[in-house]
């Protein structure tokens, strides 16, 4: 059983790690040229319920923990005049709730713990041609080709292999503007003082301007904006967020002006709540590709949980793959339906009129629900 997985990102990565222990190979084909071909953005915290536990089947709940960074839990809500309105302090070393860690640093670790052919690099997917005899031949761009008995389309929002499955359209949810401070607490020690070890939230009306420390010690700064509101040229400039954020505290407005880089802006979309798919012989999906939601906390958690039942199912079932894919939609399906409606539901609140009192509500007295810090 030839098992291709399109993309290289934490889904597709725990779903081949996991395979291999259970001495299942499997091809990842990932677009980038290779591991350090770009950076993988900021940090996530990793849920005990999915992304810790895809871990701890994959073997590697150890080597998370020597990685992880349980004081990145630590987050302040303020307001646009530097107010503090929530400020949650996590316990001194503690990982009993959702310790933090750099994506780059959780792909390596992947990475680290496959086998050095495991993953084909620079090899993008055009296109997967169903075969008469069942399987699919895959096209990469540039020409090269590959058969396979099984493919596993983990390839994020844009997946080229989602549409043989369902024609489900993303809507647009929020624009995302980035930022990066390097050497903070040399440079700009305030801003390092204000920011912390973790997350910083500044709230206002239908706008937030968010910064984390990052692992190296940078901070990552992240302006959400209503999709509707500013289109992505006219967020390409400091000044342009300034004006943005005009009659903000000048303390919480240095973030932007401390950015290394003009912003990097673009548009933030999602799949409709409860999409699911007729069920298709030799192919299936797994995080973003089969349920991309707004960035709220959940995505990579999911994808990583995603690819350890789908590795179990087809652990369990060897002889008959298409049984264990079938098993793996309709639990997926399932679990995944509530998660993405509540994931609407929070990207709406972030970005309402009442942001500030709805975050602190929901801070300070939903303590059960997934906590947005993606």
């Amino acid at each position: 059983m030839r098992i291709a997985i399109a993309g290289g990102g934490l889904g597709g990565l725990t779903l081949a790690r996991i395979l291999h222990r259970h001495d299942i190979d499997a091809v990842v084909y990932e677009r980038e040229v290779s591991r350090s071909a770009r950076p993988q953005g900021g940090m996530l915290d990793l849920h005990p319920e999915s992304g810790q536990q895809a871990l701890a089947d994959a073997g590697l709940a150890d080597r998370f923990r020597s990685e992880a960074r349980p004081e990145g839990e630590e987050h302040r809500i303020l307001d646009p005049a530097g107010r503090t309105l929530v400020h949650h302090i996590p316990p001194p070393g503690s990982f009993s709730g959702r310790p933090e860690i750099d994506r780059g640093a959780l792909r390596d670790l992947l990475l680290d713990a496959l086998p050095g052919d495991a993953v084909a690099w620079q090899h993008r997917l055009v296109a997967a041609t169903p075969r008469p005899a069942g399987g699919f031949q895959l096209t990469f761009e540039g020409g090269h080709s590959a058969d396979c008995d099984v493919l596993i389309g983990a390839d994020g929002a844009r997946s080229a292999v989602r549409p043989l499955l369902t024609d489900a359209t993303l809507s647009p949810v929020a624009t995302l503007v980035e930022l990066t401070i390097s050497d903070p607490d040399r440079r700009h020690p305030d801003l390092a003082e204000l920011v912390g070890p973790g997350n910083l939230w500044c709230i206002g009306v239908r706008q937030i301007l968010a910064a984390q420390r990052l692992g190296d010690g940078s901070i990552r700064i992240g302006i959400m904006l209503p999709a509707d509101d500013r289109r992505l040229d006219t967020c390409r400039s400091k000044r342009d967020l300034l004006d943005v954020f005009d009659g903000w505290a000048p303390s919480l407005t240095a973030l932007i002006e401390a950015g290394d880089s003009p912003p990097i802006p673009r548009g933030i979309e999602a799949m409709p709540p409860g999409t699911r798919w007729a069920h298709r012989r030799g192919v299936t999906l797994i995080g973003d590709a089969a349920h991309l939601m707004p960035p709220v906390g959940e995505g990579a958690n999911q994808a990583m949980l995603d690819a350890a039942e789908l590795a179990a199912r087809l652990a369990a079932l060897g002889a008959d793959p298409d049984s264990a894919i079938r098993a793996y939609e309709e639990a997926m399906f399932t679990r995944i339906h509530p998660i993405a409606e509540m994931s609407a539901r929070v990207q709406a609140m972030m970005l309402s009129a009442t942001a500030a009192d709805d975050i602190v509500r929901f801070f300070t007295q939903q303590p059960t629900e997934p906590a947005p810090a993606e």
